[in-house]
């Protein structure tokens, strides 16, 4: 593992001179993880943060229900666990490897050493938190004042805004979610999200074929998403086709 090229690609790490990671790069700790083996647990100690090489993460956490709830799924070049590095508290959620993940643990003490020696560091990581916690409320409104419906707009608007939209509002990308995995993602079940993804294939706003999604009007899902046009009825132009499958 290339430790310094790997922190480069974070967010958090790209703008350190070189001296700098060089010196982060020495004191990281490479940890490997198998599918379904935890990172932490929420309310564990915060010993440090992870940055994240290859594989994918889920951060998540339980109601009071104990239905599952993902604050958020990280792959290569993201960084888990900044928060409590900085507060001097405990994991505030959990984590899960997805899937054979490799990462670089910093312990918390070398991240404040090197911010008393990096300002500007510093000043990178304020605002990339900041960055983080408006996207928690962010889902917190969707959660709290968004149907299903319109909670499963946004994630669909995110992985096309992930994949690209054209100037005329049109975008196509592989859904990698199954129904159950949207479900956990939207805080909903599985039986709810195919009947609302049924729906929004019946108002035209998206075509799912062999889990390829399109969505052939942008503008009229962020509508949606916003509660905007409810009683909106497709064109002929989005109607959609006999061949239209339902992701499973």
């Amino acid at each position: 593992m290339e430790r310094i090229a790997a922190l480069r690609r974070t967010k958090l790490f790209s703008e350190v001179n070189t001296e700098g990671i060089a010196k982060l790069a020495q004191r990281a700790t490479e940890m490997q993880f198998q599918p379904g083996e935890m990172l932490f647990f929420s309310g564990d100690t915060a010993k440090g943060l992870f940055a994240v090489v290859s594989g994918k993460v889920r951060v998540f956490r339980h109601n009071t229900e104990g239905r599952e709830q993902v604050m958020h799924m990280d792959t290569a070049g993201a960084t888990i666990g900044e928060v409590p590095v900085f507060d001097d508290g405990s994991y505030p959620a959990s984590a899960i490897a997805e899937e054979a993940t490799e990462v670089l643990f910093i312990n918390k003490r070398d991240i404040h050493a090197f911010c008393l020696e990096h300002p500007t560091f510093a000043l990178r990581a304020l605002k990339l938190m900041a960055e983080r916690v408006r996207r928690h409320a962010q889902l917190v409104e969707a959660l709290s004042f968004h149907e299903v419906g319109q909670r499963l707009a946004l994630l669909l608007l995110h992985e096309a805004r992930n994949n690209g939209v054209d100037a005329r509002g049109y975008s196509t990308f592989k859904l990698a979610l199954s129904n159950h995995e949207i479900a956990i993602r939207i805080g909903s079940v599985r039986d709810v999200v195919s009947r609302a993804l049924a729906r929004l294939q019946n108002e035209g706003m998206v075509i799912i074929k062999r889990r390829s999604v399109t969505i052939p009007d942008f503008h009229a899902l962020e509508l949606y998403s916003e509660n905007r046009c409810k009683q909106r009825t497709a064109s002929p132009r989005l109607a959609v086709g006999k061949n239209t499958e339902r992701v499973q």
